[in-house]
């Protein structure tokens, strides 16, 4: 419980800090070519993986420069429609902490990822609607 407290006052924190210095998801040019990912990703996904998609260390990862998000975009979508438990290592770092489902749609979860893929400096392309369609949405 210890542990889930210092996560959830670091993130607190981290979120504080980074409204505090007025970046927002529109701000990157990504956000101008995927808005409705941009204004997912600011509802859905900001409080752990933060405006800079550089994430909390040893808690939530890093979105920007990715090796496991560029590695397999299919597994992203995924994961952004149902979550994962998964343990992961990005960037050479664990994450065990789990990830609840983000949104609804497969729409709305490629909308997001190709935001993510293309956001912060990533040159990741994109995913097609109809590559996903195939993923099954389980709650």
């Amino acid at each position: 419980m210890k542990k889930i407290n210092t996560i959830f006052l670091s993130i607190l924190l981290v979120m504080a800090t980074s409204l505090s210095f007025g970046s927002t998801p529109g701000d990157d040019p990504a956000a101008a070519k995927y808005p409705n990912g941009a204004k997912i990703y600011a509802a859905k996904c900001i409080a752990c993986h933060q405006v800079t998609g550089m994430g909390i260390p040893n808690a939530f990862p890093p979105l920007k420069g990715s090796d496991y998000l560029m590695a397999d975009k299919k597994r992203a979508v995924k994961q952004v429609l149902n979550g994962s438990q998964e343990e992961m290592l990005v960037n050479g770092a664990t994450y065990v902490l789990p990830m609840p489902f983000q949104v609804d749609t497969h729409k709305d979860a490629v909308d997001v990822i190709n935001y993510v893929l293309n956001a912060w400096g990533n040159d990741g392309g994109t995913v097609k609607l109809e590559d996903v369609k195939d993923i099954n949405i389980v709650r």
